[in-house]
């Protein structure tokens, strides 16, 4: 199987390039540059039209958007266990949880890194404050359903769903109040960070914040 990754260091691109290593899949990393505009150069968008990491070629066939790559990893990959069988009842919350992380966190966070874009610079103060809100609130209900139903999303088991959200709470390290100042996300993240992969990824993409 051939398996390329396109990415960028601190970008979404992590998770996927974390569940790679994790699943043991053979795979060729290819950084791109975003300060030389790399993603937006004509090979690449020949690859991903809309000039975004992570774009993942497995046989010939790409691959975009982190969370429906790392699903589709978790899906070839049964043997893994990192996704519940689907018809299950934890499937069905698998599914809520990925687009909590899709629809909730990640816009959230387009919003406090890009505060201009949504309404132009003469609004991206209070644009950033509304983002700030957001994601605290976000986090502390995944803090409540930790404390209640933890340690990982899907209680006992281990699935995509806390890769990302680990992915996401480092997004937010330098932050007023960062995520793993809930104690229970802190954990989380701790027991998220122990993996020998998620030391590998680090390793690989020359990463060392958040540790």
């Amino acid at each position: 199987m051939s398996v390329v990754l396109y990415g960028s260091q601190s970008t979404a691109s992590l998770v996927v390039h974390w569940l790679l290593i994790e699943l043991g899949i053979e795979h060729e990393l290819r950084q791109l540059d975003f300060e030389r505009d790399e993603q937006k150069s004509p090979a690449f968008l020949a690859i991903n039209p809309a000039g975004r990491v992570p774009a993942l070629i497995i046989d010939g066939q790409v691959l975009t958007e982190s969370a429906a790559i790392a699903m589709q990893l978790a899906d070839l990959h049964p043997q893994a266990g990192f996704a519940p069988a689907p018809g299950s009842r934890a499937r069905g919350d698998y599914y809520r949880w990925i687009c909590f992380c899709v629809y909730t966190l990640m816009p959230a966070y387009r919003s406090w890194f890009y505060p201009d874009e949504p309404a132009g610079p003469a609004s991206a103060a209070e644009v950033k404050q509304r983002a700030r809100v957001q994601l605290e609130t976000a986090w502390q209900r995944v803090a409540d359903h930790l404390a209640a139903h933890g340690p990982y999303m899907l209680g006992e088991q281990l699935s995509v769903v806390d890769f990302m959200l680990t992915m996401l709470m480092r997004w937010s390290r330098n932050m007023p109040r960062p995520s793993d100042s809930w104690p229970v996300l802190a954990a989380h993240a701790a027991r998220m960070k122990a993996r020998p992969a998620f030391a590998e990824v680090y390793r690989r993409e020359g990463i060392n914040d958040w540790l």
